[in-house]
């Protein structure tokens, strides 16, 4: 892969995090009940909104580790052990996701009674955990190549 085109992928991915965050900052300003909110009530008085913070730190760290791989992809040392890491622990983030929404699922009412919300709850639900699955499923594939071709590679330098 050209090196241009990994410092891309990786400028995509940071810009990408970043959106997300600003996204995640700012969207709870608009929320129904939150229009008229002050700062305070809006991030200290609702628990969603501090699970929905702490369960998005897999979703950066994943992120992060994607950055990372590239970036061993740019400087060729993409079978190493450290990069079969990485891969690994893109894998643990996007399963950590799904527990996180499964979590969310079963001790967090889908719709309160004076709201109508739930179908689409469901529905974001829903789509969170597919694709946290197919990351997790990819990320494990690339980990089991990567880490065939890094036992090949310490193979055959010891035999030379």
């Amino acid at each position: 892969m050209k090196k241009c085109s990994t410092v891309f992928l990786q400028v995509v991915i940071v810009l990408f995090g970043l959106a997300i965050l600003a996204f995640m900052l700012w969207e709870p300003h608009l929320e129904g009940r939150n229009v008229d909110a002050t700062l305070f009530e809006i991030y200290c008085k609702d628990p969603f909104l501090a699970y929905v913070y702490v369960s998005s730190i897999p979703f950066f760290v994943g992120l992060y580790q994607a950055v990372k791989v590239l970036g061993y992809i740019r400087r060729d040392v993409v079978l190493s052990p450290t990069a079969v890491e990485a891969l690994r622990t893109i894998k643990y983030c996007a399963m950590a996701i799904v527990g996180f929404v499964i979590v969310s699922a079963v001790f967090m009412p889908l719709s309160p009674p004076e709201d109508d919300d739930g179908p689409q709850g469901v529905v974001m639900r829903f789509f969170v955990i597919f694709g946290s699955i197919v990351a997790a499923s990819v990320a494990a594939i690339f980990e089991r190549i990567l880490q065939n071709a890094v036992d090949l590679k310490s193979e055959n330098d010891l035999t030379v």
